[in-house]
């Protein structure tokens, strides 16, 4: 039974993972309505809602597990924000040491990286090495507001990074083109509700890197088009057309990420393909990931809608999953604020 501790940048959460019983609890704090009124995250405020999360959290997973059968502790220790990371980490080594349990860190990307096979996992405890292992190689998207990273999981279980974005997130260029249309934050899932009935061929957008031989991304250019495009349009003109401008926006981001990961597929050599990431939610991407799977003959494994965001179910899990991947706490775990998924 592993505790997962989650504190990268603006939820608090604490999770168990069990071995023989999948995720026993999985609690998050979400602290968007707090960062909302800003435009985006404050990293203060952030650091102060979870110092007063974490103990209500805390006394609220105790009523649901005995600390004392807890195994070993996870906790993110970066990428994210140092302030964030520091209180999460104190929480850790507090625990470890009160309980006395051994105490790990765990990239948070990792925690993206094996987060779709959460479901495998439920489905046949017993039986998850073998089906885990017949899933690779695996390609996998993490897609969220600050990373964009195409990734492999070989056959020894080694994780590769493929290819990343060179500029902007996917996410990041969602939310800034929601910002620019006058959108609050976060603005990704409301640029995919304004978008519903629009017209995705209306506006022509840039997809970034998509004619490149290179497996990467970018989104800056695409987020200056719709600026230039607003530009030139009046208030009139932008409450006719914003759903067909969201449409024709969200598509150029869907479509950048799907034909570098199809272009990457023709290599036909995987066995699964997997998406994760707060982005992962958007139906849009998740149809063509669907369509790209299908034409392939691949399953697709997508991570569910709570553990898309930052959570600590999925922290704990690549700890089980991934312990080559995790630092222990005797070789001097500390916090990397801009630690790479492959370091």
């Amino acid at each position: 039974m592993i505790l997962g501790i989650e504190s990268s940048c603006d939820e608090s959460a604490l999770a168990v993972f069990d071995s023989a019983g999948g995720l026993l609890v999985d609690l998050v704090y979400s602290q968007i309505q707090t960062h909302q009124k800003y435009g985006g995250i404050v990293p203060d405020l952030a650091s102060r809602e979870h110092l007063e999360a974490f103990v209500p959290l805390l006394n609220q997973l105790k009523t649901q597990v005995d600390l004392e059968a807890l195994s070993s502790v996870a906790v993110t220790t970066g990428p994210g924000l140092a302030s964030c990371l520091a209180l999460g980490l104190a929480l850790g080594r507090s625990l470890s040491l009160a309980l006395d349990l051994p105490l790990v860190g765990v990239n948070h990307l990792r925690g993206h990286v094996f987060s779709p096979f959460l479901p495998l996992h439920a489905e046949a405890p017993d039986r998850f090495d073998q089906e885990f292992q017949k899933l690779l190689p695996h390609l996998g998207l993490i897609v969220s507001g600050g990373n964009t990273v195409l990734f492999e999981i070989t056959t020894d279980h080694d994780v590769v990074i493929l290819g990343e974005t060179v500029d902007d997130a996917a996410g990041e260029a969602l939310d800034k083109g929601a910002k620019l249309l006058g959108m609050p934050y976060p603005g990704g899932p409301l640029i995919e509700k304004a978008a519903k009935g629009g017209r995705p061929d209306r506006f022509d957008f840039p997809r970034g890197m998509v004619q490149s031989s290179e497996v990467k991304f970018s989104f800056s250019g695409l987020k200056t088009s719709l600026r230039y495009r607003l530009e030139k349009l009046s208030d009139e003109q932008l409450d006719a057309d914003l759903s067909d401008l969201c449409a024709s926006y969200q598509q150029a981001v869907v479509d950048a990420l799907s034909l570098k990961t199809k272009s990457v597929l023709k290599r036909g050599r995987y066995k699964s393909l997997g998406l994760s990431g707060g982005v992962a939610n958007n139906r849009t991407l998740r149809h063509a990931f669907l369509e790209t799977a299908k034409k392939a003959n691949l399953p697709l494994l997508i991570a569910e809608k709570h553990q898309t965001g930052d959570n600590a179910g999925m922290i704990a899990f690549a700890a089980f999953c991934d312990p080559a991947g995790t630092v222990p706490n005797e070789n001097g775990l500390s916090i990397q604020p801009s630690w790479k998924l492959v370091s």
